[in-house]
């Protein structure tokens, strides 16, 4: 199993909406694609409460290695991840095999 984790900031605003609205986004978007792609068992979007933190974290959970990268160039995902980099300003990603 692959865990991938990312820690994102949101910009205050962006896209007609403020940056509670848009972490609301990302969490259905994300969380929408288990059971729509392969590979994919878990995905969890939290909202921070520490300012001087990340805004935003996902946890998510993968059969394998290949699954990530197929999550990665999946058209469902890149779908979500477009919007993710129109309302982010920072991006850190960890994954790892357990």
């Amino acid at each position: 199993m692959v865990r991938h984790i990312v820690f994102w900031n949101l910009k205050e605003s962006a896209e007609g909406a403020d940056k509670k609205i848009n972490a609301a986004k990302i969490k259905a978007g994300l969380e929408g694609l288990v059971g729509r792609i392969d590979g994919l068992i878990k995905a969890e979007v939290m909202r921070g409460y520490d300012p001087d933190n990340y805004d935003l974290c996902l946890y998510s959970e993968f059969t394998s290695k290949q699954a990530l990268n197929s999550y990665k160039e999946n058209e469902k995902h890149k779908a979500v991840q477009a919007f993710v980099h129109k309302v982010v300003t920072d991006r850190v990603a960890f994954d790892c095999e357990v």
